[in-house]
């Protein structure tokens, strides 16, 4: 996997909490300041803080912070770690499922 330093454990961890969910469905417009993603989720700026830091450690959001405005966009690196692992897992299922018809295949042939 070329996303080794990236635990997968830690991304499926943040995509688990349907308020991650809905800061990940916001940004994907554009970025966005912290204060700007609170708004409609109706939660503190505190709160979506925590939700943010858990997000970045996932590498699934970047904040970036100038002035007294912490703006934050996706970050890629994340998305790619989910996107091999379920890739590898899809692989490996769909040769055993192709294993599988092969030897019902013989049983209904023998």
């Amino acid at each position: 996997m070329r996303n080794r330093s990236i635990r997968i454990e830690r991304v499926f961890h943040a995509l688990g909490d349907s308020t991650r969910r809905a800061i990940l469905d916001r940004l994907v417009d554009a970025p966005a300041s912290v204060s700007k993603l609170a708004e409609p989720l109706g939660i503190t700026v505190t709160a979506v803080m925590q939700h943010l830091q858990i997000l970045e450690e996932a590498k699934l959001v970047h904040t970036e912070k100038t002035g007294r405005v912490r703006t934050c966009r996706i970050e890629p690196a994340g998305f790619d770690a989910l996107e091999e692992w379920v890739r590898a897992h899809r692989t490996a299922w769909e040769r055993r499922l192709d294993r599988l018809g092969e030897l019902l295949a013989e049983e209904d042939a023998g």
